[in-house]
């Protein structure tokens, strides 16, 4: 024997054979001994924590979006149906229960008939459990021998979870983790993204659809390629007939059918409330600054599988986003028309220069010390760019100031309706479209609030003394100490011997009265009332401000005007009500921040609403009435700014106050005529046709059939008057000429 392997045709093979066997031992050995990265321990395995994303709750429970890195969120063994196990296990892993971890009978095939004899068609070798290792723990790069050490490396770990968890365990972590399309991971947030669903109401279809999505996420992805996936899903199918699990005539059944998504997009720029979702994470930030978990840790609401929840009504944020888009898509065609050839966004003169200084792109070119003429250049190259329109987005090959200046022409928006008992924000909508245009008209935005700020004026007059059947003219008066400022009516053709009520006054939205009333209460007291009403925006303290032309949020605004149904109290809006963990433990809850004193007599209360009843059932506001035919008890303030910059409404009812404003994001560009610009045009119609849509659902019925409380004798006797009354002859006779007068100092 020993001269038999001293023949060098039996030695050197042999040698060579056990060199490259210990090398491969070693190799082997290098890997389990953690040479290449540590494996993972029994300890570690035994308390697995994976990233889970943070749910938006809206007030019922209804999930309305999620912040998240990996889209994630664990479910138990008992929310898997038995037909999505099955499915799982026909496709991906028939002898799941026989093996432990690794199944070297599928190896094996896969070893001749894959590699040796070139056979695509055989299958795979990996196990769900191999799969789930690689889930857990990703893979890693090794330049040459990446498949190799990558194969082994989960191969040790996938016999160790085996050891420690039961199959039942084994199927949950992976269906807590494995990824499906669209940056999803985990079977229920697929369910919810995909079908509206969670795990347990999918159906046999849906199930097989999400399971072959796993073969290949992009490939499959039943949004991008329906009959891809279909085919893909009738492979499913066909795999759970062959093994059993499924009889022909269902599969069958199954077959025949298409694929229906009910898809939900959760991302942060898309879906429901995009706005007030951002809003909320902003909140978040602040709060958990101060706020450590029992370990001392900080929270990430991106991992940590939170469970935030908010004010917000899922059903009407759905149907307010549906009424600003059926009226935004007609006024801004109507906007449009308004200016035809002539509009501004149409030429590139001194208003578009601004706007092009004003650009991220020109700031970082110009910090780069390029010329003009060179900064014009690289915003006029042309590329690519998926543009906004209301009939629907399209690819453009457009520049940077092809862009800027299609965007110029977009009226924006913004709408908030809150509990005037709390502040509880019920609908939220910061802007037409959040992937294009990121600014938040509710938060961020200080608009001039037009009309919208003479309640506030009344409120003070009545509060300190002045009878609400006090008569003004609406006669025009020029101020000779505020370089004789004028301030006008939006008609022209109103008689100068006219005298209105404050009800009338303030109804129709008259300016010079409003003017004179401030000059009649003083300026300082107007502020202090506003004050009281919660607004913190600095005012101008000038007679123009009776106009409106101070900028304030919208959401202060909204707390302000709550106070008229709320005993005189103002809020303050209010988005989050409670955090939770992941386990349902509560973290954290929060209270309505409501004022503890009356800003204002309960008599002034009722006089100013009944004058903004007259609002709607007279004034500015009537087309509630006329057009939109709404019975139900509404009060109301519009609203118009200076050269039709700014349309704004306020609606008021007994449950609901809504904030409304209407106009473009560059204040240079205003609407070209009052007839469309005005609030009653363009800020009213969102709270019109959102109310048409609550007063259709039942479930609304305790908002929009609330009634307005019966005001006193006392308060309906102060108004019992004639609304306007004329100046007798000689009044008129010696009155021709143009009033002038010196406003009140302070």
């Amino acid at each position: 024997m020993k001269k038999y392997l001293q023949k060098k045709w039996i030695k050197w093979p042999i040698l060579t054979l056990s060199v490259i066997l210990f090398l491969c031992v070693c190799f082997y050995a290098s890997i389990y001994f953690g040479f290449w990265g540590k494996l993972p321990s029994n300890d570690e395995l035994s308390s697995l924590k994976q990233a889970e994303a943070t749910q938006v709750l809206d007030k019922d429970g209804h999930l309305i979006g999620k912040y998240y890195i990996y889209d994630r969120q664990p479910i138990t063994y008992q929310d898997l149906p038995k037909h999505l196990i099955d499915a799982l296990i026909a496709t991906e892993d028939i002898r799941f229960y026989e093996h432990d971890g690794v199944d070297n009978t599928s190896l094996f095939r896969v070893f001749f008939k894959t590699i040796l004899l070139r056979d695509k068609s055989s299958g795979g070798g990996s196990t769900i459990t191999l799969q789930l290792a690689k889930n857990l723990f990703g893979r890693k790069k090794y330049q040459a021998f990446t498949t190799v050490i990558n194969k082994l490396k989960e191969s040790f770990v996938a016999k160790r979870i085996e050891e420690i968890y039961s199959k039942e365990e084994i199927l949950t972590l992976y269906f807590n983790t494995v990824p499906f399309p669209d940056n999803t991971y985990g079977i229920e947030s697929a369910a919810q993204k995909f079908f509206n669903k969670t795990t347990n109401q999918l159906s046999l279809s849906e199930s097989a659809t999400l399971i072959g999505t796993l073969k290949a996420n992009h490939s499959y992805n039943p949004r991008l390629f329906p009959e891809r996936s279909q085919l893909r899903r009738d492979v499913v199918i066909k795999q759970m007939v062959k093994y059993g699990y499924l009889n022909t005539n269902r599969a069958n059944h199954v077959i025949n059918k298409s694929i229906e998504l009910d898809y939900q997009y959760f991302n942060h720029d898309l879906g429901l409330a995009p706005y007030f979702r951002e809003e909320v994470k902003k909140e978040l930030y602040k709060i958990f600054e101060n706020l450590k978990k029992p370990d001392s840790t900080l929270y990430d609401i991106f991992n940590d599988g939170l469970i935030i929840h908010t004010t917000l009504d899922y059903k009407m944020q759905s149907m307010a986003e549906e009424a600003m888009k059926e009226h935004m898509i007609t006024l801004q065609k109507e906007y449009e028309f308004s200016y035809g050839n002539s509009a501004p966004w149409k030429k590139n003169g001194n208003l578009i220069k601004k706007s092009i200084n004003e650009l991220e792109v020109y700031k970082r070119l110009k910090a780069l010390e390029l010329t003009d003429s060179q900064i014009q250049d690289s915003l006029a190259i042309k590329k690519d760019i998926e543009l906004f329109e209301w009939a629907g987005n399209h690819i453009k090959n457009s520049s940077s100031l092809d862009s800027l200046l299609h965007y110029q022409k977009f009226l924006n928006t913004g709408m908030i309706a809150v509990e005037p008992s709390t502040g509880a924000v019920h609908a939220y909508i910061g802007g037409i479209d959040y992937r294009y245009f990121k600014y938040d008209h509710v938060s961020q935005s200080k608009r001039q609030v037009g009309s919208t700020f003479k309640p506030f004026v009344y409120t003070a007059a009545i509060e300190n003394g002045m009878k609400p059947c006090s008569y003004f003219s609406v006669k025009e008066i020029t101020y000779t100490n505020l370089e004789n400022w004028t301030p006008k009516n939006s008609s022209a053709k109103e008689d100068p011997h006219l005298n209105f009520t404050m009800e009338k006054a303030l109804s129709n939205s008259v300016n010079t009265i409003a003017v004179k009333v401030l000059n009649e209460v003083g300026i300082s007291k107007v502020i202090d009332q506003v004050k009281k009403l919660g607004i913190t925006d600095s005012l101008s303290q000038k007679p123009a401000m009776a106009l409106g032309t101070d900028g304030i949020k919208l959401k202060e605004l909204v707390g302000a005007y709550a106070s008229y149904v709320n005993k005189g109290k103002a809020v303050k809006p209010y988005y989050i009500s409670k955090i939770e963990d992941k386990h349902g433990n509560l973290i954290v809850s929060f209270e309505p921040e409501v004022s503890q004193t009356p800003a204002y007599s309960d008599y002034t209360r009722q006089v100013m609403l009944e004058m903004m009843k007259s609002t709607v059932e007279n004034g500015t506001a009537t087309r509630l009435r006329t057009t939109y035919q709404l019975k139900n008890d509404i009060a109301g303030k519009t609203g118009t700014t200076q050269d039709n910059k700014d349309g704004w409404f306020v609606g008021i009812t007994p449950k609901l106050v809504t904030v409304t404003w209407v106009g473009n994001d560059n204040y240079n560009i205003g609407f070209k005529t009052t007839a469309l610009g005005q609030g009653a045009n363009s800020a009213l119609p969102i709270f019109a046709k959102l109310y048409q849509k609550l007063n259709q659902d039942p479930i609304f019925d305790p908002i929009t059939k609330s009634k307005f409380e019966q005001s006193t004798t006392d308060v309906l006797n102060s108004l019992d008057c004639k609304p306007e009354k004329r100046d007798n002859f000689l009044k008129r006779l010696f009155s021709k000429k143009k009033k002038k007068k010196k406003f009140r100092e302070g």
